[in-house]
């Protein structure tokens, strides 16, 4: 098979929540790859530190700090893209938050803010960049959901809620771009080392144990273990897949 294939080489991508975790995994990998960036997170500290980690790489980066679950904060991002990468080959959405609490202590307020930053922003995102992909005859979404868009959660109902949604979205979006040949796909990341999970051990140590018995591969994931999937969802090898989502969990759905 060709390398060709996964060359992603001088394609221009938007990463929101870019600037940590997996997001800054991703982006990481795809600036060692010659993709230029826009990097997307509400943190100008942490945007100019991820901007420091990815220069060396050589390609155009820029970031910008916006909220994106706000329609208005989106048409921005989208208007900086277009004039700093002049189009947009690849949109990786990635932002997300949690609130771990039983379902009958959320607030209303808590619910939406989950909601609006995992599930809405992705929508809105992608929405605002169809325009473009459709004018260069083609694009990569790519969307960051969780084991939790299949399993349910006792501890993270909005999460969960949020991330299962975002699988029925790539599937509605892939379904409709697919004549502007636009592939829409769903990451499904397991236990991943990140700030977001980092409390976890600590926090919660029973839950914790289980949760690395029950992982195959006998370790949880590092952000860098989502690299290489990403490129492929990126790339002319993915170009017959879409509206599916694909598991990166160290085997812990297997069972």
């Amino acid at each position: 098979m060709s390398t060709s294939l996964f060359d992603i080489s001088g394609k221009n991508a938007i990463v929101t929540g870019g600037n940590g975790g997996i997001g800054l995994a991703i982006a990481e990998g795809f600036a060692a790859n010659g993709v230029n960036l826009l990097i997307i997170g509400r943190n100008e500290e942490k945007n100019s530190l991820a901007i420091s980690r990815l220069e060396k790489f050589g390609t155009n980066i820029f970031s910008l700090a916006a909220d994106i679950s706000q329609e208005s904060e989106v048409k921005r991002v989208i208007d900086y893209a277009n004039t700093g990468l002049n189009s947009v080959d690849i949109l990786v959405n990635n932002a997300g938050i949690n609130i771990r609490k039983p379902p009958q202590d959320f607030s209303v307020e808590e619910w939406d803010s989950v909601i609006s930053v995992n599930l809405k922003s992705a929508f809105l995102m992608s929405q605002k960049v169809y325009p473009l992909m459709k004018q260069i005859n083609g694009g990569k979404i790519i969307n960051v959901g969780s084991m939790y868009s299949v399993f349910g959660s006792d501890w993270s109902a909005a999460y969960s809620s949020s991330k299962a949604g975002l699988v029925q979205l790539s599937k509605s979006l892939a379904t409709s771009w697919a004549k502007d040949n636009i592939q829409v796909n769903t990451i499904l990341p397991g236990w991943i080392k990140t700030d977001l999970t980092a409390p976890i051990e600590s926090l919660f140590p029973d839950r914790f144990d289980i949760i690395n018995r029950r992982i195959p591969i006998g370790r949880w994931g590092e952000p860098e273990d989502l690299i290489g999937v990403t490129i492929f969802l990126a790339s002319f090898a993915s170009n017959y897949l879409t509206g599916t989502s694909i598991p990166v969990d160290g085997g812990y759905s297997s069972f």
